[in-house]
């Protein structure tokens, strides 16, 4: 019996092609790669990858994580990446965390905008907060 030939890995370290989410495709479910995604389609799910580009008429309801991300289209949920540029035709609907940030005249952001080392920050000091408003509520109660 003759044995089915297998695609070369890639080696490590190597780039492959971005993963194509074309125009006429609708995904119910989340993505997740160590690679590059372009969406065309849209997307109801979480989305995670190093680079992903979002095209003029894709659309995406859910997280997006990754080191970049450029928007051209619409998003509803909450963007946390190292770099974010939101072209003129982007329409966010979603808090945005972000070492770097650009936004194009013509772009619509509707949330709140935080820098990466702060989201990180508030969230070490958030258990501290818990337990102070705790011992104030106890001393509140006591007296």
């Amino acid at each position: 019996m003759a044995e089915t030939p297998r695609p070369a890995a890639a080696p490590s370290g190597a780039r492959g092609a971005p993963s194509i989410i074309s125009a006429n495709l609708h995904i119910v479910g989340n993505l997740k790669t160590e690679g590059e995604i372009q969406v065309d389609g849209v997307i109801d799910g979480d989305v995670t990858a190093v680079s992903l580009t979002v095209g003029a008429h894709a659309r995406i309801a859910g997280e997006l994580v990754a080191d970049d991300i450029i928007v051209h289209g619409q998003i509803s949920g909450k963007i946390s990446a190292r770099q974010v540029r939101l072209a003129k035709t982007a329409k966010v609907v979603g808090d945005i965390v972000h070492e770097v940030l650009a936004i194009e005249a013509g772009s619509h952001i509707e949330g709140q905008l935080r820098r990466l080392d702060e989201e990180v920050k508030s969230r070490s000091e958030e258990p501290r907060r818990k337990a102070e408003t705790v011992k104030l509520a106890e001393a509140k109660a006591a007296s």
